[in-house]
């Protein structure tokens, strides 16, 4: 009979190694297949991070483009009011300076007239 408890017991032994030990490796299948998600899992978000660092980069590059736009946009509606204002400016010199030629003219018809009668007065008087 102790021959039979030996061989029993060596038998549940042996079971419970074989049961141990499928159920190592099935933990360690388990654990390699988690490393593996993991692995992809991280190289995924490297990836994106990358692209969001790129589009990020790519983001302020033309934000920075469309400051200087802007800049350039306020620079020439500056210059634009600038030429206005010379514009009316010289306007209104061409304005006055007209006035002034018209006023000179009719100076000049006024004298014009006043020596062609003094000229036929001086003859008048000669006679």
């Amino acid at each position: 009979m102790d021959e039979v408890l030996k061989n029993r017991i060596v038998i549940i032994l042996a079971v419970l190694s074989a049961v141990f030990f499928f159920g190592t490796l099935s933990s360690c299948s388990s654990a390699i297949r988690q490393k593996a998600a993991r692995e992809k899992e991280m190289a995924a978000r490297l990836a994106l991070e990358e692209k969001t660092s790129k589009y990020a980069q790519e983001k302020s590059a033309l934000e920075e483009k469309a400051k200087s736009k802007e800049n350039q946009a306020q620079e020439l509606k500056e210059s634009l009011e600038t030429v206005k204002k010379d514009l009316v400016q010289a306007q209104l010199v061409n304005q006055s300076l007209k006035e002034e030629l018209q006023k000179v003219a009719k100076l000049k018809e006024t004298l014009e007239e006043e020596l062609k009668q003094a000229l036929s007065d001086g003859k008048k008087a000669r006679k």
